[in-house]
């Protein structure tokens, strides 16, 4: 039984700078203008039924504004009339105004349960639309940015069901055919979910093919769903289209259409009901396992394996127990026995002393039993941190804890995200990072032939990864650091779009409102500046600035280039000049 690589994420010291000492801020003017759009931005409201936290990160917070990574300061929006409308930005001082490329053969304004649509620049030449019925398109574009030879033409058109959005797409090329992956995001109704928030999130991998000596129309020749409790903060497939990589705080799991949803549907239903599969406890030295046997039951049904990391429990021929046990056991000092139409199971620790979270790595069927002399003992190690009285005596060594004190940043969510990598033909998870508290921040296309880049709180700092899913052993590469921007940005309640320049030079991020802060990378002072407090030369800065846009209207999208940020309201652009340096 394969099992999925345990991997952590290896920090590049050198990109580290434990000296840094802030971001300074700056009042130096920034060129903003200002472009009136033609028509309102298609923004969709959330409905009444659209009411969980799922849904607010999926759609309430979904950035309007598309950045074509294949061609330098080019973004894209779609207004209410259908069209899917450009700005190429050559020279600040000559803007046109957006143009429009692409108009949607259907009226959006027909549709009660749409949801925004979407848009994703798959190569320099092919994009795929949604327009947020369900429906998607792939559109061969030419060259863009050159108007003698682009036009966006149709070249698929298919109903795939329920609305989604795009999350990401790629172009496959080679001799015979050519393909385009792409995932597809939706939030369904889980009906049978009766303790959580009645919903479900649906990750669909969907390739569409077209073999080029047939010269036929391009078809779906694969469809895969990938189910979770919560909205993925990524997902991108792979550049070879063999694998995929997720980031969440909740993970997902392949399951198949039809037959076997409905039997995940009716496990879930049993589960439910059931009593749990087993039942365990543990000292410092051994563990219990008891599991109830069904009437009339023999020694002779009864198989019991132990291997040093491994367990396997056979009942009447049918598997009822296998996995890898959370630590190593004595195999040879483990026994079984049954006791009142019980099956009971000795397990010797290899490691003594050591607290096992779980019996078999990610079974949820057992119920762990505490003994109370256990939970004495956890209560007592615990005493110091709390007290009857209100911080009673602040003056002393060591001090009860107060989560007053905390900052906004000290506090992390209650389940670490995990980073996990999908094989593409086992769907199976090959890779798992347990990110722990390093909190997601954004992401961003640092070279659109390789996978997105995303962003981690460590610490203080803003760390940025790339992953390359060819390198086997060190798949996720630590490429640039924003100095403390991970403790900077969580006080800032109101954010709504982070971003940053793909060459790293600054990151950026936005309020709901009007403002926008603009974090640089330290850089060469031109005059000479000491430390007071330490006496020593100060030979690089980081600037801070903040931008405050001329309008009441709520921020809809926010991209970053190299030179330029992008801002996007109902009824105007923004453009904002960062870098004036070539």
């Amino acid at each position: 039984m394969e099992v999925a690589a345990n991997c952590s994420l290896r920090v590049k010291r050198p990109l580290l700078d434990p000296r840094f000492e802030g971001y300074k801020l700056s009042l130096e003017p920034l060129p903003c203008y200002q472009l009136e759009l033609d028509a309102a931005v298609a923004e969709v409201k959330l409905r009444d039924d659209q009411y969980t936290l799922e849904h607010m990160h999926a759609f309430g917070m979904y950035n309007y504004l598309h950045s074509d990574s294949w061609y330098q300061d080019s973004v894209y929006y779609i207004d209410n009339l259908g069209r899917v409308m450009n700005l190429t930005v050559m020279l600040d001082t000559a803007l046109g105004k957006p143009r429009e490329v692409f108009r949607l053969p259907t009226d959006l304004t027909t549709y009660d349960n749409r949801l925004c649509a979407s848009i994703h620049f798959t190569s320099s030449t092919w994009v795929t639309l949604s327009d947020g019925t369900g429906r998607l398109y792939l559109i061969g574009t030419g060259e863009r940015g050159n108007s003698a030879s682009e036009k966006w033409e149709i070249m698929f058109n298919e109903e795939l069901g329920n609305p989604f959005i795009i999350i990401h797409s790629i172009s496959l090329m080679n001799a015979e055919e050519h393909s385009i992956t792409t995932l597809l995001l939706r939030i369904e109704k889980e009906e049978l979910d009766m303790k959580g928030s009645g919903f479900y999130v649906s990750l669909e991998w969907v390739t569409i093919s077209k073999k080029n000596k047939d010269n036929k129309k391009y078809e779906i020749i694969k469809r895969d769903t990938l189910r979770g409790k919560s909205v993925p903060h990524y997902a991108a497939i792979e550049p070879d289209g063999k694998g995929l990589m997720i980031v969440s705080y909740k993970s997902f799991t392949f399951v198949h259409v039809g037959q076997d949803l409905e039997e995940n549907k009716n496990e879930n239903l049993s589960e439910k009901i059931k009593e749990p599969l087993y039942y365990w406890q543990q000292t410092e030295d051994d563990l219990t396992v008891t599991i109830q046997l069904p009437e009339g039951s023999s020694k002779e049904d009864i198989q019991v394996q132990f291997l040093p990391d491994h367990i396997n429990i056979v009942l009447k021929g049918q598997r009822f127990l296998e996995g890898n046990l959370y630590s190593s056991i004595d195999q040879d000092s483990s026994t079984w026995m049954i006791k009142d139409n019980s099956l009971e199971i000795f397990l010797i620790k290899k490691n003594e002393g050591l607290t096992w979270p779980e019996l078999v790595v990610g079974d949820k069927r057992g119920e762990f039993i505490r003994d109370s002399a256990q939970c004495a003992a956890i209560a007592e190690r615990l005493m110091h941190l709390t007290s009857e009285e209100l911080n009673p005596n602040p003056d002393k060594e060591k001090p009860p804890c107060n989560a007053q004190e905390l900052e906004e940043c000290d506090i992390f969510f209650e389940e670490s995200s995990s980073l996990c990598r999908f094989d593409g033909i086992t769907l199976k998870t090959t890779h798992v990072v347990n990110l722990g508290s390093n909190q997601y921040l954004f992401s961003v296309i640092v070279d659109p032939k390789e996978m997105p880049c995303f962003c981690l709180r460590h610490d203080v700092d803003a760390l940025l990864w790339q992953p390359h899913a060819s390198k086997q052993d060190d798949m996720w590469e630590h490429i640039a650091t924003f100095n403390a921007l991970g403790y900077v940005q969580a006080s800032k309640r109101d954010k709504k779009f982070f971003a940053c320049a793909p060459n790293y030079s600054y990151a950026a991020l936005c309020e709901c409102l009007r403002r926008v802060f603009i974090y640089r990378q330290p850089t060469p002072m031109s005059t000479v500046l000491y430390n007071r407090k330490e006496g020593r030369q100060v030979g690089q800065v980081a600037k801070q600035q903040v931008a405050s846009l001329e309008t009441n209207d709520p921020i809809l999208g926010f991209q970053a280039t190299n030179e330029r940020l992008f801002v996007l309201t109902t009824k105007n652009l923004f453009l904002i000049k960062v870098n004036t340096e070539n």
